[in-house]
């Protein structure tokens, strides 16, 4: 059985709006970082206030928390999450899965999406006062195909690429465990190691990716992420670094 990280709150919940949600009234009174975990989510959200499908049996949770350092810093702890992710999916899934991360922070299990990250701040003069990260995983069934992005990464399942089956109270304390590790590692070392070692599980690197913004689409080989996080892709025209988009291959 693996143990639980210290210091840190783990929050059990049945049914609620979000966990996000959740979080964001939890943090004006955290005593320290707490996870916040549902069985149901009744208004489940991702990326850009998309609908997030969550079926029975299936992972969602929040990890809300005050961070160190600014903006910059603390919208790179979305990096931190996804090799957590993927550290606790390739420890679950076994030696045949083929895990990588999907910029800047899906999980892929055998070319499909398994698992998002979604990253909220709440702002305190120019600081960040608290950070909830919201993770959901297809532990046990994934969302029709015809329910998301056309072009976008087709949805995948644990159970259904692996045959491993586990419960989302079983999937949150090899998590939270490996989160606890890395973050200690980006807190105490800078984004240098949390870039090595997301880059070397990164989808598509160096192969030809398109990158589309709210008002632009740009095309070129994925070529790295900066020590800022943004996509580097390697154009027509140069360099570009693009701090945020969805992508498409």
């Amino acid at each position: 059985m693996t143990a639980w990280p210290e210091g840190v709150a783990r929050h059990a919940l049945g049914r609620v709006d979000s966990t996000m949600s959740e979080a964001s009234r939890l943090a004006p009174h955290l005593a320290g970082p707490a996870w916040i975990q549902a069985r149901e989510q009744t208004e489940a959200r991702g990326r850009r206030g998309r609908e997030w499908r969550m079926p029975p049996g299936n992972f969602a949770a929040t990890l809300v928390f005050r961070p160190q350092g600014g903006p910059a810093e603390v919208a790179r702890f979305s990096f931190v999450a996804a090799l957590a992710l993927n550290q606790t999916l390739a420890r679950l899934a076994g030696p045949h899965a083929r895990l990588a991360i999907k910029w800047p922070n899906d999980v892929l299990l055998n070319g499909g999406k398994v698992a998002g990250i979604l990253l909220e701040s709440i702002s305190a003069g120019a600081g960040v006062s608290s950070l909830a990260i919201g993770i959901g995983v297809n532990l046990v069934e994934a969302p029709p195909a015809d329910t998301v992005e056309p072009g976008a990464v087709h949805p995948v399942s644990l159970l259904g690429e692996t045959g491993v089956r586990i419960t989302p109270e079983e999937f949150l304390p090899p998590l939270a465990t490996a989160f606890a590790g890395l973050q200690a590692l980006y807190e105490h070392f800078g984004f240098a190691p949390i870039r090595s070692a997301w880059l070397s599980r990164a989808a598509r690197l160096g192969e030809r990716v398109t990158a589309r913004t709210g008002t632009e689409t740009h095309e070129g080989i994925f070529d790295t992420i900066d020590e800022t996080g943004a996509m580097v892709l390697r154009t027509s025209d140069g360099l570009r670094a693009i701090p945020a988009a969805d992508v498409f291959f």
